[in-house]
């Protein structure tokens, strides 16, 4: 049980590394939060500090999801499981899913900066891709076609995120692709959905209202929007 907890605790504290709060004071000497929308994400920085040191903080938080999932898990191997396994995975993927929920966790409520930290998107695309990569490789074009068609990286990443468990039940159901732990992956993905939703509230909003922020320019795209 002590290994579990261990586990669950060094996740919830990689995923609590606040990325865009250290780069943006490396960078500029600026708190992140103080500027553009207030967010301690990769979406932020993008805004305030370029596109470079975006997609910088993007990938390092991404990071974050794979190194829970991949590395902090194993740690499983040295102990057995304290209680029943309730899903159809083997025990190691069960505690996998387990460490990247608590990054996510952490990258949102991040204990190093008075647990308030990014959305958890690039967090959750980590631990996601790590276990479904397929799916979330086509989740990600989502994302990419509605960024360029729309300039909104906040409708992106909820499109994305609502996608996801779509895109399992299309795969396994209409496509007959079996998908291993299917009926725990999509409730797995449909909570992501809803907890990226949850945590782009403030964006919807703003979208709803029309005054969310706009990218202007994307990297290798030379047109410019207004």
């Amino acid at each position: 049980m002590l290994t579990i907890i261990l586990i669950l605790l060094l996740s919830y504290l990689v995923g609590s590394i606040p990325t865009a709060i250290i780069v943006s004071k490396l960078v500029a000497g600026i708190d992140i939060r103080n500027y553009g929308s207030g967010n301690a994400g990769g979406t932020n920085v993008f805004r305030v500090l370029g596109w470079k040191y975006g997609i910088l903080v993007m990938l390092f938080d991404a990071f974050k999801g794979v190194v829970a999932v991949v590395f902090i898990a194993r740690l499983f191997f040295l102990t057995e499981m304290p209680f029943e396994n309730p899903t159809p995975f083997d025990d190691f993927t069960f505690v996998q899913l387990l460490a990247g929920i608590c990054a996510v966790i952490g990258h949102v409520f991040t204990v190093f900066a008075g647990f308030k930290g990014g959305k958890g998107m690039a967090t959750a695309v980590g631990m996601a891709a790590s276990l479904m990569t397929i799916d979330v490789l086509i989740a990600a074009a989502i994302f990419v076609l509605m960024l360029i068609k729309f300039r909104y990286v906040s409708l992106g990443s909820i499109s994305a995120a609502i996608a996801l468990p779509i895109i399992l039940f299309i795969r396994e159901n209409i496509f007959h692709v079996h998908i291993q732990g299917y009926s725990t992956l999509i409730a797995f993905s449909i909570f992501i959905a809803i907890f990226i939703t949850y945590t782009h509230r403030s964006n919807i909003k703003r979208l709803i209202d029309g005054t969310e922020n706009r990218i202007k320019r994307i990297p290798l795209i030379h047109k410019k929007v207004d």
